[in-house]
């Protein structure tokens, strides 16, 4: 029996999964879990990279002490974040997404070069924490003077295993700098915001050794998480898909990037996928219900939460992506101002929020199929959002779809069937 590894990072946790073939089948284990979060370090948001690595390093001890010999593992995390480096050495603070540090510098790169440009270069949807931006904010603030190297997050979790500098392919496309024509960093871009042209390197598929950890092969995944994600929905052909977590990704697998004057409009985004497309949107997911309940109610049970917001009778809803959600001091205080008449109680925020987030994704999927100019029949939803039976329900009578609950680890199991695929090459 072959032993793989897939160590998957999310916002709120991460999770190390040992998995292997048998019966024809993925079979999985989880080893180790462990917190992940956002710290506020002189008033912005940051990612405790010491922290995440020091939990990657003991999850690997951990799996070793139960399968002794692993042939190979990787790491998937959510994308646009990055780590500067000079030479070996992080610089710190590592900012994550939801700091509001790029709000200023947003227009000043739309000076260099139009969004329009930018979207009929790459196809990615804007999104004011694009990788592109942040950069961009790091210019500014004279912090690429003393950078030799960036890396997104989970290669510098592998480089810090493996001690090679890596640039996967999957990851690379959500920051808004790869050209949806070459699949590789548009010169052009780099040039017009005159960042070091150092730093953009070939990119790397899926697949790939790129090291060794202990023995073990450091192999990339898809290490952009939806992308492993994508990869572990078993899904007969081309149909809608719902990766639902912090944000909720919802697309469809297309031959090649669309980015036309529709697309941009929709915002929609074209991410690198393993040998195909990921036409696809962020919808802002169960970020808004987890701070909510962070909220309103701490540490209550989320089966609790469900089953009182499916219960009650709160039919306002809100438009799930506005800004003003993305992130709030007080989310009670968004809905608040968002709502002609707030709840008198926790449940209404929740089933407004769940049903806001139903009419969303039926927005989605109209936008999908008037610019693909396809009908879809099925919705796969994966991912801890797939768990949640009042959504799912929700998001059934919204769309007309029909609706495939897989409460599975899919990130995990991409993760690992790439690895497994790319051990057999």
């Amino acid at each position: 029996m072959k032993y793989y590894l897939a160590i998957d990072i999310g916002a709120s946790s991460g999770r190390h999964i040992v998995g292997w073939q048998e019966d024809g089948e993925i079979r999985t284990r989880e080893v180790y879990r462990f917190p992940n979060g956002v710290e506020t370090v002189d008033g912005h948001l940051t990612w405790n990279i010491q922290a995440l690595e020091s939990h990657v390093r003991q999850g690997v001890e951990e799996a070793l002490k139960l399968y002794p010999k692993i042939e190979s593992l990787s790491v998937d995390t959510w994308g646009v974040d990055y780590v500067l480096l000079h030479g070996d050495t992080p610089i710190l603070p590592c900012y994550a997404y939801r700091d509001s540090r790029t709000e200023d510098v947003i227009p000043k790169v739309h000076e260099k070069m139009p969004f329009a440009e930018l979207y009929r270069r790459t196809g990615i949807q804007f999104q004011p924490f694009n990788t592109i931006y942040q950069l961009y904010a790091d210019k500014l603030a004279g912090r690429l003077e003393q950078a030799t190297d960036f890396l997104l997050m989970p290669e510098y979790l592998l480089y810090r295993l493996c001690g090679v500098k890596s640039h996967e392919y999957t990851n690379a496309t959500t920051g808004g700098m790869i050209s949806a024509e070459t699949g590789e960093y548009d010169p052009e871009i780099i040039r017009a915001l005159d960042l070091p042209a150092g730093f953009f390197k070939p990119l790397q598929q899926p697949g790939t050794v790129i090291g060794e950890y202990k023995g073990i092969r450091v192999m990339l995944c898809a290490t952009h998480d939806t992308g492993s994600a994508v990869e572990g929905i078993p899904m007969e052909g081309s149909e809608l898909y719902i990766s639902s977590g912090t944000w909720s990704l919802l697309g469809v697998k297309t031959d090649k990037p669309l980015t036309d004057d529709n697309s941009q409009a929709a915002n929609y985004s074209n991410e690198g996928g393993v040998g195909y497309n990921r036409y696809q949107k962020n919808i802002m997911g169960m970020w808004l219900v987890n701070r909510l309940r962070d909220e309103l109610c701490p540490g209550k049970d989320f089966r609790e939460i469900v089953e009182e917001a499916e219960q009650k009778h709160f039919d306002y809803t809100v438009d799930a992506n506005d800004p003003i959600f993305l992130a709030p001091e007080s989310m009670k205080a968004a809905f608040d101002e968002k709502l002609p008449h707030p709840p008198k109680c926790p449940a209404g925020y929740f089933r407004c929020a769940y049903r806001s987030l139903a009419l969303c994704y039926k927005q989605a999927i109209v936008e999908i199929e008037t610019n693909t100019g396809k009908q879809y029949n099925k919705l796969y939803i994966v991912g801890g959002g797939a768990k949640n039976q009042f959504l799912n329900r929700l998001t059934a009578e919204a769309t007309g779809k029909q609706v495939v609950a897989l409460p599975i680890e899919a990130t995990a199991i991409g993760n690992l069937k790439i690895q497994m695929e790319g051990d057999r090459a």
